[in-house]
């Protein structure tokens, strides 16, 4: 082995060692009740829907993504050890990267592939574990809505054979905008909708189907709740749009 090898194994093996710096779970187990009560009073957390949250078995949580607070406040209710995939950029800033570090998130190289963090991920799942992952890979619009998402999820969740909780959140775009370096009072809603078990069709590869179930999941996290002001056809067309995109399982 060469030096120039050495280096790299060297830096992997220290790049490992950083990635589990996570704290052990019963203090997160503390921390969480009270993490909880601030959310709750500083931006009303709601947390829909939670029995749709699988308690054991692995699990990938494939939610959109609106504000750096996004990874804790949709992890609050998921009382399972958890990691996040998070853009490694934010883990050399002063004080988010010390913090996401310490509760369980992982780097993950956003522009191209990233085979480490894949690997890491898919052990853990595999151990029955819970992986976050953001597909659209970045923050969304400035309005809330999503951008174009990736299909990294689903090929993960073939891979090591798990289901896809698909998560919704709502205003967390306007308690903590991208121009703001600190979030602000506010309301932030998040849904757990069903679990979402990709399907392979025969002879149809890992790739293919992934892009095939891509629109499928991001149909399950655009859902709304029908609001009062709905005229009755917008809601026929509505559903009749996610009975065409989800098929009955």
């Amino acid at each position: 082995m060469n030096n120039s090898e050495t280096l790299e194994k060297g830096k992997a093996v220290a790049g490992s060692k950083r990635a589990e710096m996570a704290l052990p779970q019963w203090l997160i187990n503390l921390m969480r009740p009270v993490i909880g009560l601030g959310s709750s009073v500083l931006w009303r957390i709601d947390h829909r829907d939670v029995a749709n949250i699988p308690q054991s078995g692995g699990l990938i949580v494939a939610a959109n993504h609106q504000s750096y607070g996004d990874p804790f406040w949709l992890g609050l209710p998921i009382k399972r050890p958890i990691r996040f995939l998070a853009w490694s950029e934010a883990f050399a800033w002063p004080i988010v990267g010390r913090a996401i570090r310490l509760l369980g998130a992982w780097p993950l190289q956003v522009a191209g592939s990233d085979p480490a963090a894949i690997r890491r991920s898919l052990t853990w799942l595999r151990d029955g574990g819970v992986v976050v992952i953001f597909p659209e890979g970045e923050r969304g619009q400035a309005d809330g809505s999503m951008i174009r998402m990736k299909a990294g999820a689903v090929r993960m969740a073939l891979e090591a054979g798990v289901p896809i909780l698909p998560v919704t959140i709502r205003g967390a775009n306007r308690v903590w905008p991208a121009c703001k370096l600190f979030p602000r009072p506010g309301k932030v809603e998040i849904i757990y909708h069903p679990v979402f078990y990709p399907e392979q069709r025969p002879g149809e590869e890992n790739r293919a189907c992934a892009h095939r179930a891509k629109p499928i999941l991001a149909s399950k996290r655009r859902y709304q709740r029908p609001n009062a002001g709905a005229s009755s056809s917008q809601l026929r067309s509505d559903r009749l749009r996610l009975r065409t995109l989800v098929p009955p399982s």
